[in-house]
């Protein structure tokens, strides 16, 4: 299955879109594009698919989508038979990164901004107060005009930057993101690991690769990234098996191998590990969400 890019132009005197939805069931189409999706639901419940994220969505829900990042919101069942008009309401904000000026993000003042679009890339739902603060902040911008809204769009991704409540929604795999954590070491072990997880990766030479002997390595990890050196990998391999389960071109044995699994058991263990179903269940969800 391959995702449809779809072009979103703001108009000629707007610098970013603000929209307000209602339909009688959202867009069924797997999907990305170049800008920055924020997605506050009103009213709706269904199936919230983003990069190899399988999860339920409801009325509340609050989602950023990075760039280029596939989507799709599907409702149940019961939202196509009825097809009764206002049954799927949401606000949406769609905007590119630089869509203040190209260095606007990197003043200062906007570094825990710029930080939180970074991590977008991999998509975040948000709880706790920006959750609650969502729905005022969304309605104020569909109705602002001028630098009210731009304003008030720069005041929201700072509440939303320091919220704490937030889950990552689509693993590093899918996509093979390198972000920068800050320390050299770790960037170091991401890198080299995004480059050569197809293959099998002793643990020593990773360490080798920072000047650490395997036990001081696995402790220094762990410590930094909070997860296990394994589990990172194994994460890696998984998220680029659901990219390759979602395109098809492989079969899920094919599949395991191409992701760096010596056989197929291992396989479907590492990846129900990691994604709570096995890879034809999540396959046949897809599948049937397409």
């Amino acid at each position: 299955m391959k995702a449809k890019l779809l072009e979103r132009k703001s108009p000629f005197d707007r610098s970013f879109m603000v929209a307000r939805h209602s339909y009688p069931y959202f867009l069924d189409v797997w999907h990305y594009h170049s800008e920055i999706e924020l997605v506050y639901i009103t009213k709706s419940q269904g199936t919230r698919f983003i990069g190899d994220s399988i999860e339920p969505f409801v009325e509340g829900d609050l989602i950023m989508i990075g760039e280029n990042l596939p989507h799709l919101w599907q409702n149940d069942p019961a939202f196509f038979k009825e097809k009764q008009e206002g049954s799927a309401e949401a606000y949406t904000v769609h905007f590119k990164r630089d869509f203040a000026g190209k260095e606007f993000m990197d003043l200062p003042e906007l570094k825990s901004i710029s930080k939180l679009l970074d991590r977008a890339t991999n998509g975040l739902k948000f709880e706790g107060k920006a959750r609650e603060l969502a729905f005022e902040y969304m309605d104020r911008l569909f109705l602002a005009e001028g630098v009210v809204r731009f304003n008030l769009l720069i005041e929201f991704l700072a509440v939303l930057a320091d919220e704490t409540d937030c889950q990552t929604l689509s693993t590093d795999g899918f996509l093979l993101p390198l972000h920068s954590t800050g320390d050299d070491r770790v960037d170091k072990v991401y890198s080299f690991t995004f480059n050569n997880f197809k293959r099998n990766i002793p643990l020593e030479e990773v360490a080798e690769l920072v000047h650490l002997n395997p036990t001081a390595f696995c402790r220094y990890f762990k410590k930094s990234t909070k997860k296990t050196y394994s589990r990172f990998l194994n994460e890696i391999r998984v998220g680029y098996a659901c990219k390759l389960l979602i395109e098809e071109k492989l079969n899920i044995s094919e599949v395991g191998y191409e992701c760096g699994f010596n056989n197929l058991s291992n396989f479907n263990r590492q990846f129900k590990n990691i994604m709570d179903i096995s890879p034809s269940e999540y396959l046949r969800k897809h599948k049937k969400h397409r």
